[in-house]
This record gives structure tokens, C-alpha cells and sequence, in this order.
């Protein structure tokens, strides 16, 4: 390489090399007092070639973690927690409602086309008491029903009356009656599937027709 060439190719090199600290320097004159990373007029931070982030003589580690580039720029030398911080813990999960269903055969409960409690009726909603008792209650349903023997209009009523008999046991109990819902559906909801019992009224019909009449009873609370 001759002289004259070998002379442009240094004045080429220091050109830009002075271009490049003045590129620097003007960038400093508006780092913000919080930033320890040189940054340019669009407020991105100054990569050099080899693409490394430009330091200030403000930079330590400490005020790398506080830098918005921080973690871009020196993920290696920042603590863990400041560029990878832990996933927020779930909401603890709230107890929802569960629903324990008990179904007492109406036979067990009243006598046979009646609504007044027979004593074993009254042992077995002492069940229902016990098992409100162990939970946090929220609600009661009792929901009375009947056979298909009578008329739509007295079955309803009577499966009505059932209910609320349990009703009335069960707040004599200690149960706040604002807890307990009843609802009669006379003979709307059978368990029997159609001809399974046929024939006209008579004992047989009625002890094959006893899983149609019966209260049902669900409590609804927390554990």
C-alpha cells in the first residue's frame, strides 16, 4: 500500500471514530438522572457493534436493576428475582357449596295418603339434623312427592304438606326456618318408569308405587 492510501485509510478510520463518540457524547447529554445505560434521542439504548449495551460511569449492578434496560442489557449480572420475578400466587380457592342429597321414603315419614310425622319419620330427619350440624350450612330443600293415586290438584297440596311438616320438625330442631325451602310436585316426578306398577289401586299397586312418594331432602353448605 503506498503513502497516500495508507494516509486516506487513517483519516477514514479516525473520521469515524470521532463520528461515533460524538454520537456517544450527544447521547449522553440526555440520559435521564435514572439511567446508567447511554441511550439515544428516541430514548433506545447505545448497542455498540459487537452489540453490547453503552454504559455510564454511573453503572453498577445495584443501578442496573433499577434501569428499565437492565435486564436487556446485563440479565447475567442482575439477581434472578429482578429479570425472572415468581409467578403471582393463585387466589386461594374458596369452598364452594356442596350438596349432600338424602332421599326418605314418604312411608318412612307419614302413613300411607297422610302428612303428620310417624316417629320414624322423626328419627330419620334426626339424621338430616346431625349431618347440618357438621357442615356450615347454607340451605335446606325438602321437596315433597306422591303416587299417581288422586287427583293432580290433591296430590300437589298433599306433597305441599309433606314438606313443610318436615319444615316445621326440622326448625323445632334448631334449624333458622329462613334456611329451609319446600316445594311440593304431587306427582309430577315419579321413580317408577310407566307400567311398572299397573293395575287399579290396591296393596300391591300402593307398596310398588312407595318410591314415587317420598321427600326429598338436600342440604347445601361447606365442609
Amino acid at each position: 500500500m503506498n503513502r497516500t492510501a495508507r494516509n486516506s485509510l487513517l483519516a477514514v478510520l479516525a473520521a469515524a471514530s470521532l463520528g461515533l463518540g460524538a454520537s456517544i457524547a450527544q447521547a449522553q447529554t440526555s440520559i435521564p438522572l435514572d439511567r446508567v445505560y447511554v441511550i439515544d434521542q428516541r430514548g433506545e439504548v447505545v448497542m455498540s457493534g459487537a452489540g453490547l449495551c453503552w454504559r455510564t460511569g454511573f453503572w453498577t449492578p445495584a443501578a442496573a436493576a433499577n434501569d428499565p434496560a437492565g435486564c436487556k442489557c446485563d440479565k447475567d449480572l442482575l439477581p434472578k428475582e429482578v429479570c425472572e420475578p415468581p409467578a403471582p400466587k393463585a387466589a386461594a380457592a374458596t369452598a364452594k357449596p356442596a350438596g349432600d342429597k338424602i332421599t326418605v321414603a314418604a312411608d318412612a315419614l307419614f302413613d300411607f295418603d297422610k302428612a303428620t310425622l310417624r316417629p320414624e319419620g322423626k328419627a330419620k330427619l334426626d339424621e338430616v339434623v346431625a349431618k347440618s350440624k357438621a357442615i356450615k350450612l347454607e340451605v335446606i330443600i325438602a321437596v315433597g312427592h306422591t303416587d299417581h293415586f288422586g287427583t293432580e290438584a290433591y296430590n300437589q297440596k298433599l306433597s305441599e304438606r309433606r314438606a313443610a311438616a318436615v319444615k316445621t320438625y326440622l326448625v323445632s330442631k334448631g334449624i333458622d326456618a329462613n334456611r329451609i325451602y319446600t316445594e311440593g310436585k304431587g306427582e309430577k316426578n315419579p321413580v317408577t318408569k310407566p307400567g311398572q306398577c299397573p293395575g287399579p289401586k290396591s296393596k300391591k299397586v300402593i307398596e310398588c308405587l312407595q318410591p314415587d312418594r317420598r321427600v326429598d331432602i338436600e342440604l347445601i353448605g361447606t365442609k
